[in-house]
């Protein structure tokens, strides 16, 4: 009797581990900061397309691809601005534009992810910059989820993009004759917990 009983535990045990190891879970993710860069760019009154990137970001990835959802939290410091030129950097975070002093950070959240199929597609949220939350869509150009080859642990790559008017982020000084329209594009790299 104390064998059979041992023996419909032990079944039950193994039956419920591998019931919970055939369902996905979501995986936790953390932004690479050494691989993870926000650009932005814009029309400079005809001449020429300016890009310009930001060093730091930080953020998490929660990622399930059974059921096809997810999460997407990032902050941008936006002193961390780099245009090229120093001088252009300081001119950048004034007031008339990322007003760095008064909102040293933007973040987007992320409020869907969407599929196609098995592969995110686009990501819907809220896009903070200076203060001023406006929803918008990142479309995602290219994903990728495997282990990392030098890391030994699950990773993730995506890069995305989206299109915003300065103006309407309280940024808008200097438009038309430089963009209102700013493409913002990421390349993200985000390591499992």
């Amino acid at each position: 009797m104390l064998k059979n009983l041992v023996r419909i535990s032990s079944a039950t045990i193994l039956t419920a581990a591998l019931a919970s190891a055939a369902v996905a879970a979501p995986v936790n993710y953390a932004i690479d900061e050494s691989h993870t860069f926000p650009r932005f760019s814009y029309d400079h009154m005809g001449f020429s397309t300016q890009l310009s990137v930001f060093k730091k970001t930080t953020g998490t990835v929660v990622l399930d691809r059974e059921a096809k959802t997810g999460e997407i939290n990032i902050e941008i410091d936006t002193r961390s601005v780099d245009t090229g030129h120093d001088d252009f950097n300081g001119h950048i975070q004034g007031e008339d534009f990322l007003n760095t002093a008064e909102f040293p950070t933007a973040t987007f959240k992320s409020t869907s992810v969407n599929f196609d199929g098995d592969t995110p597609a686009s990501v819907d949220g809220e896009l903070t910059i200076k203060g001023v939350s406006k929803p918008v869509t990142l479309e995602i150009t290219h994903f990728v989820a495997k282990p990392h080859p030098m890391l030994k642990k699950e990773a993730l790559g995506a890069n995305a993009t989206v299109t915003i008017k300065r103006s309407e982020f309280n940024a808008g000084k200097f438009a038309p004759a430089v963009g209102d329209d700013v493409t913002i594009t990421i390349a993200l790299e985000a390591l499992a917990d």
